[in-house]
């Protein structure tokens, strides 16, 4: 038993699983025993400013509607004014340069203990970027890459303030979705101008009351907006676990509707291809049986995923050797590996016909900036080797290489990541709350710029910094301080005990597509 566990986990690591190590179980206590003592300072100055020992900072209703329905919360908001305001100084930091491999941060100060920041005056400079979607580092401003960008600014200016269904369908969106839908190689693609309303503004027009969306429990907001808005009734399965999906499909299926009992008019499987808090890749192969084998259909976001892996940048359906015809709904951003802004849906003509006449995203937000436009198209030429170079496959090669090298050092060094070995998103576990401020503000002096995530964002124990790769990167910006790093600040917790979560890979009683 104990040679086919070692196989097992063996074939996994070939196979590239997500892997996910225990934290020891001092670490888990000592985390618990940080939020405990943060929230009893919380109420204990919360009690000093009722009594007005202490200055309150936070909105505040006016005396003449004391007796109104209040506008602000003062219990929802205790996490935010007692424990998120210690750190509030690690997040919306103001940059004053492109998001590149370096960028430049204006650097504040607060004299108030975080509930207000005033500007120095001074720069922190070429700080190194590991914090931005820049996966493909299109995020740039070398003048020869962006000659056609700036030639269609001059012929069709930066808005166009109308609707695509009006008068703001120009040539060049068209050509853009054409593109996409050749790079993907599907047969129709349709642009957007904003990535979380691709999702929260189509996914309502594609299902309604009497469907079902079974969606994965760690799914972007845009996703679960879009879910809600629709109407249909939403269950969540466990984080890439088959087993749960397939025991919700069955359930579904045998019992149907609430109350009524008639069989659903549809049911949908939402899943990311890279799931940007974990850092893990969506088991497509495993899904795409089962929704063949329910009569489901599966709506894929490859936001983080698109570019980003896959041998030519194609996303996850390349990446695991799927044919991208077998989803039914593609969607994917331009935020992040394009260095742009937007998103798109891809997949048959029907449903982009479809798409273009029921989605509000399509029907009443105004069509994408031209130059923001051109950049996509730029990149994805790029990408694709249409423009003559190789640049774009360069890139590519050189993320996957600075993926693997990030990841690989990390945990020889004795941190702990999650995720799989193919996602350029990285995230570095640190657990305690104290840890989440300290790590951030210590990486900063060393000129690196990282984001830090805690709870609500992630569980309560696994608070963690995200390191996002980029094939801008050199090896001495992704080698710089960080065995330092983690000796000044303590948070090498792994003890080299992988565990590969086994509940995610228990059997399931179908078959995939050989």
């Amino acid at each position: 038993a104990k040679d086919s566990k070692i196989a097992h986990l063996g074939y996994q690591e070939e196979k590239g699983e997500d892997s996910f190590e225990e934290a020891p179980m001092y670490v888990a206590v000592l985390t618990y025993m940080n939020y405990g003592i943060v929230i009893l300072f919380g109420y204990f100055r919360d009690f000093l400013r009722a009594v007005g020992l202490e200055k309150c900072h936070q909105a505040q209703e006016r005396e003449e509607q004391r007796n109104f329905v209040p506008l602000y919360q003062d219990f929802e908001n205790f996490y935010k004014r007692n424990l998120y305001t210690r750190v509030r100084d690690n997040w919306n930091r103001p940059i004053c340069s492109f998001p590149g491999p370096f960028f430049d941060i204006m650097e504040r100060v607060s004299d108030d203990y975080n509930w207000t920041f005033r500007l120095t005056g001074r720069t922190i400079e070429n700080v190194i970027n590991m914090g931005s979607y820049n996966y493909l580092g299109f995020a740039e401003n070398n003048v020869d890459f962006l000659k056609t960008v700036a030639e269609e600014t001059r012929q069709y200016g930066v808005g166009v303030c109308s609707t695509r269904q009006e008068l703001g369908n120009l040539s060049i969106h068209e050509k853009l979705e054409r593109l996409v839908a050749e790079f993907l190689g599907v047969e129709s693609a349709m642009a957007f101008g904003m990535g979380f309303a691709t999702n929260s503004m189509n996914i309502p027009a594609l299902v309604g009351k009497g469907c079902l969306i079974l969606s994965d429990e760690l799914n972007h907001t845009s996703l679960i907006l879009g879910a809600r808005l629709s109407g249909a009734t939403i269950r969540v399965f466990k984080h890439n676990n088959m087993q749960s999906l397939e025991k919700m499909l069955k359930e579904s299926i045998c019992s149907g509707q609430p109350r009524t009992h008639r069989a659903w008019k549809k049911i949908l499987i939402m899943v990311e291809g890279i799931h940007s808090m974990e850092g893990s890749l969506v088991r497509l192969p495993e899904i795409l049986a089962l929704k063949k084998k329910y009569k489901a259909y599966l709506y894929l976001d490859e936001a983080h995923s698109i570019g980003a892996v896959g041998p030519t940048g194609r996303g996850v359906t390349e990446h695991f050797g799927v044919d991208p015809n077998e989803v039914d709904v593609l969607m994917g951003t331009f935020t992040k590996s394009f260095g742009a802004a937007g998103g798109y849906i891809a997949g048959k003509k029907e449903l982009v016909d479809y798409l273009r006449s029921h989605s509000h995203s399509a029907v009443y937000a105004t069509a994408m900036s031209p130059p923001v436009v051109e950049q996509i198209i730029r990149a994805i030429k790029c990408i694709m080797g249409v423009d003559g170079t190789t640049e774009g496959q360069r890139r590519v090669r050189q993320l996957a290489e600075n993926t693997r090298y990030l990841r690989s050092r990390l945990k020889k060094m004795g941190f702990i990541i999650y995720g799989n070995q193919d996602s350029p998103v990285v995230p570095l576990l640190l657990y305690l709350p104290g840890k989440v401020g300290a790590f951030s503000r210590a990486m900063l002096k060393r000129k690196i710029g990282i984001v830090v995530v805690g709870f609500p964002a992630t569980p309560i124990t696994e608070a963690r910094a995200r390191f996002c790769v980029s094939a801008a990167h050199t090896r001495e910006m992704l080698d710089k301080s960080l065995d330092e790093l983690g000796d000044d600040i303590k948070v090498k917790f792994s003890r080299h005990r992988s565990s590969y979560r086994p509940e995610l890979y228990d059997e399931t009683d179908f078959e995939l597509d050989s």
